[in-house]
């Protein structure tokens, strides 16, 4: 095989790799493509090819991370990950540990992790590196890999996040809530939402969000309920979608630009969090963007009239 036919066959893997250290798809896809001007530039071929470019782009994500880190200090407000419409990268052996680590609870809690404790969990856990493997790739011994994973999976399991295991449960659910959500029915949204239920924003200061959380049924039930109403009136429609594993919509303009996205957790049959990403600089690769702030303007006109 040729080196861009190696690369490419690769290349949902390792954007798979980097996604899930950055939680950004443009950063994840920056360092896949760094990593192929590595791997380019190199003039051996390497024994194996997959643990070059793995190793390859792991170092490229913790350096990004590193600084990204930085930024996220001075983030205004909640920070999300990018929402990912698919992973590209499929294994059925590790099918669970797949989904389970792409969700948006999963990579929150990540964020928990130092770059290195992320990173070797992410080989490790998820992809099922070898402990030689994760430490070619992150630089260090494999008995200072082993001590990075216990610390890693201490803080994993003190907060892992637990999801309906059936997926057409979710499936189910998720239908059944954003038909309460286009019919305005308040009582069949409060029954789908857990008593503690968060709804939570994602605008980065860079288009309107909540100023805080919102908790309980009846809060939640009701400001949904309101404000998709508003937004019925000028012809915003949502597009249920499956986004980070779990299902979800994006929600659209009347030109068909992209709003924002909406991602449920649903266990025990209710739903127990709502995420929303409305910060444009997050929804370039979902599609083009809408202008948050105008179609906030139009519906506050339309509620005055």
């Amino acid at each position: 095989m040729s080196k861009v036919d190696e690369f490419e066959e690769l290349r949902p893997l390792l954007f798979s790799i980097a996604y899930r250290i950055l939680g950004s798809v443009g950063e994840a896809e920056d360092a896949v493509q760094e990593t192929w001007l590595r791997f380019d530039d190199s003039s051996t071929r390497p024994t194996s090819t997959k643990a070059f470019l793995s190793a390859a782009v792991t170092r490229i994500s913790i350096d990004v991370l590193r600084s990204a880190r930085v930024r996220r200090e001075e983030y205004v407000g909640p920070w999300f990950p990018e929402p990912l419409l698919s992973d590209p990268y499929q294994d059925p052996a590790r099918a669970v540990e797949l989904a389970d680590s792409v969700s948006m609870a999963a990579l929150l809690l990540l964020e928990r992790l130092s770059p290195l404790e992320r990173a070797a969990f992410v080989l490790r856990e998820v992809f099922g590196f070898g402990f030689d493997e994760v430490a070619t790739a992150v630089g260090r011994s494999e008995a200072a890999c082993r001590q990075l994973l216990v610390r890693a999976r201490r803080h994993m399991e003190a907060g892992r996040p637990r999801f309906e295991a059936d997926h057409q449960v979710r499936q189910e659910l998720a239908t059944r809530f954003f038909d309460a959500l286009k019919n305005g029915d308040m009582g069949g949204l409060r029954e789908l939402l857990a008593a503690d239920v968060q709804l939570v924003g994602d605008g980065g200061g860079k288009a309107p969000q909540l100023a805080r959380a919102v908790i309980g049924a009846e809060n939640v039930a009701r400001l949904l309920a309101s404000v998709f109403d508003r937004m019925a009136r000028i012809d915003v429609t949502f597009e249920p979608h499956e986004l980070n594993g779990q299902p979800g919509a994006i929600v659209h303009d009347r030109d068909g630009k992209v709003l924002h996205t909406l991602t449920l957790e649903v266990l025990d049959g209710q739903i127990q969090a709502i995420r929303s990403v409305i910060n444009p600089d997050k929804l370039g690769h979902v599609g083009p963007v809408a202008d948050a702030w105008a179609i906030t303007r139009e519906m506050k006109q339309t509620r005055r009239r």
